[in-house]
């Protein structure tokens, strides 16, 4: 069993950098036309989430994914569009969500780590009267 708290995660980022390494499109278009596989095929909220972080470290914009829907509208048709426009949405704000809880974790811990120093040093000033 893997020792990550987000195995499933963890094993479909691996399999994305798999996919971008062994293949000749730079990582940029590789993303592009996986954003547009994952309209055609009416991709849940959580798959747009899980390709947002590596699409932007590839240099995919907002502007560019309204060019995607609008380049592939004319295959998937209006449904399709208009259920990716609401999965991108929602797989973004899972994203946004996700980030805030992290900060929100990191910012706890640096407060329960100043008052422990805190404490520690009221301590130690005790400790020298």
């Amino acid at each position: 069993m893997s020792d990550s708290d987000a195995p499933v995660r963890d094993t479909l980022i691996a399999m994305t950098a798999a996919s971008i390494e062994n293949s000749d499109l730079p990582a940029r278009e590789h993303m592009i036309a996986r954003i547009a596989a994952l309209i055609a095929v009416d991709a849940p909220a959580a798959s747009y989430a899980l390709n947002a972080g590596v699409a932007a470290d590839a240099g995919v914009t907002l502007d560019d994914v309204e060019d995607i829907l609008v380049a592939v509208a004319p295959i998937v048709g209006a449904p399709r569009i208009g259920s990716a426009v609401t999965n991108i949405a929602r797989g973004l704000g899972y994203v946004i969500e996700a980030a805030v809880a992290e900060m929100e974790a990191e910012a706890e811990a640096e407060a329960e780590a100043e008052a422990e120093a805190e404490a520690t040093a009221q301590v130690e000033g005790i400790q020298n009267i």
